[in-house]
């Protein structure tokens, strides 16, 4: 018997959108929390892993899982439903195309970051949201009593869980902004708050001639070397580690930021800018890699993830023109914005004279 999932006939006529009412959509985004919980037990049971072999059923599973077969059974049938998994003959369940991208390893690091966004220390800090809409502070602190980089500072594991998330959830980005910004031109391109080296992997192996400076905390570059050797650059990087509210490496022609400035205050961003200035070629190019925010009410990732940065590290997204204002306090100036092929664009700046 046949144990591949069959797909939908094409003879089958074209679902027909239909708009649904006001009230009706407010609360599917509601209980898209229920479906976000949903997939994360999944992969915290490993059931993707589990079911990489081949079809089993729930009764098959439950006894090396430590888990209650019907109750099992009703899960897998949910998550069939939702194209996860699917259901076969004699109520086994085989893996879909969404269910092998949970597999540990997968491409797109897709478990480590559900098992990240929905970890009781990430996740916990949204149910104090409304403290922070109350008070501008960061409701992880109150959370967790203590600042997000330095909980995972303490707690290793999950630092290295957030820093394969990056990977997962920024993953589009490192070869669309190699492609849509030159670097052909710099001899050295200092990765600053690089984590385990992707972006600057991503460039170094489209451009041959630069080298690069990875540096971030020494927590978070330990596992660039591997990264790094698997694009086969790790000959051309430095790996600094240090603090850039300390210093940032001196001397790079390119000094990239991704995901760097939106994490912290303006004040803190003025001091990290003030490093970064200090440290580079008077004709460098600084490079924000950010999601520049559209004007007024347009839809974009970038307000969702501006809520992220409010309730976790207590940074900010922001437009052009906020960008451009916060370059012109740190003694920069704009140049241009260079949009890329992802939700990510290259806010490029030199020092201002």
């Amino acid at each position: 018997m046949d144990d591949t999932p069959h797909a939908a006939s094409s003879l089958a006529p074209p679902a027909v959108p239909q708009e649904l009412p006001p009230h009706v959509t407010l609360i599917q985004m509601a209980t898209a929390a229920w479906v976000s919980r949903l997939v994360y037990a999944a992969a915290r049971l490993d059931l993707a892993d589990h079911l990489a072999t081949g079809p089993r059923s729930a009764e098959d599973l439950a006894g090396p899982l430590g888990l209650h077969s019907p109750s099992l059974h009703r899960f897998l049938r949910c998550l069939a439903s939702l194209g996860v998994f699917a259901e076969l003959d004699g109520q086994r369940f085989a893996l879909t195309e969404l269910g092998q991208a949970l597999k540990t390893g997968a491409p797109g690091s897709a478990r480590a970051t559900i098992l990240t966004i929905g970890s009781p220390w990430f996740a916990g800090a949204f149910d104090e949201i409304v403290y922070s809409l109350q008070t501008g502070k960061t409701a992880f602190e109150k959370a967790q009593g203590a600042p997000v980089f330095d909980y995972l500072g303490r707690h290793p594991d999950e630092a290295s869980m957030f820093s394969e998330t990056m990977i997962g959830f920024h993953g589009r980005e490192p070869p669309a902004v190699a492609e849509a910004y030159d670097f052909a031109a710099f001899g050295t391109v200092v990765d600053v708050g690089g984590a385990s080296g992707n972006l600057l992997a991503a460039i170094l192996a489209r451009y041959q001639g630069p080298r690069g400076i990875l540096f971030d905390r020494p927590h978070v570059v330990a596992d660039a070397p591997a990264l790094l050797a698997e694009w086969r650059v790790r000959e051309r990087v430095a790996i600094e580690a240090g603090d850039f509210f300390e210093k940032v490496p001196a001397g790079g022609d390119a000094y990239v930021l991704s995901h760097v400035i939106h994490d912290w205050s303006e004040e803190q961003c003025l001091t990290i800018l003030g490093h970064v200035r200090k440290a580079m070629q008077p004709d460098g190019r600084l490079l924000l890699v950010e999601m520049v925010l559209p004007d007024g009410d347009a839809p974009h990732p970038g307000k969702v993830l501006d809520m992220v940065m409010l309730v976790l590290p207590g940074g900010q997204e922001r437009t052009e023109e906020e960008y451009r204002q916060l370059l012109a306090k740190a003694g920069f100036r704009l140049t241009r914005v260079i949009p890329t092929s992802s939700d990510v664009s290259v806010v490029e700046a030199m020092q201002a004279a």
